[in-house]
């Protein structure tokens, strides 16, 4: 992984393109490698026409190399603070994500897909980048469960570090109790994503919590 790594932030996921993407190089080159082989055996020694044949063999060898190390080079990470998607092979490229801007994460597979755990992965986000597909993903699921629970715990620090804020500016002294408003405004957080409470209903137990 090339990006550099933020204070504090830890990678929690590193997963690339399914081996799939390079079934396509060694098929062509296979064809190439055979039709120069049967290209050979019947003209004998006028070899012109087995020299194109075995041309494209190298030339399919040079792509199915570059692809290999294509993918070794294209990967997402996914840390405690954004999805990273780095790509490129002579250049160095990477876009970012951050956690609080991603609205949704959904995956797609194929019946081959589902056969051999591969599949495209679909984040939507409010940053400049919008809706990205990730494509040809190695255990699209994985990807998404480590995004969804990065989320979560993301969404949990920063209302441990409100409530801690919060508890404060109300002049609660007390260690303990700082940490019992901080563990209440979660267990309500976690009620309000769950749907089982509405927004209103969060503000108005938030600030009972909070005694303001």
């Amino acid at each position: 992984m090339k990006t550099q790594l933020k204070k504090d932030e830890k990678v929690a996921l590193i997963i690339r393109k399914h081996w799939f993407v390079l079934v396509k190089p060694i098929v062509w080159a296979l064809l190439f490698l055979t039709a120069a082989i049967v290209a050979y055996y019947y003209t004998g020694d006028n070899f012109e026409y087995s020299y194109i044949f075995i041309i494209g063999a190298l030339l399919v060898a040079v792509w199915f190399t570059y692809k290999v190390y294509e993918r070794k080079a294209n990967l997402w990470a996914v840390t405690n603070l954004r999805v990273i998607d780095e790509y490129g092979v002579f250049t160095n490229n990477s876009k970012e994500t951050p956690l609080d801007k991603i609205n949704n994460v959904s995956f797609h597979q194929s019946f081959l897909g589902r056969i051999f755990s591969y599949g495209d992965v679909r984040i939507q986000s409010a940053a400049e980048s919008g809706s990205t597909i990730h494509r040809m993903v190695e255990s699209p699921n994985v990807l998404k469960d480590a995004i969804t629970e990065a989320q979560k715990l993301y969404k949990e620090q920063q209302i441990l570090e409100q409530a801690k804020k919060l508890a404060n500016a109300v002049g609660t002294e007390n260690h303990s109790s700082k940490i019992d408003i901080a563990e209440e405004l979660i267990k309500l957080h976690d009620l309000k994503e769950k749907g089982i409470i509405t927004e209103e209903d969060f503000q108005k137990r938030k600030n009972k919590i909070l005694d303001i």
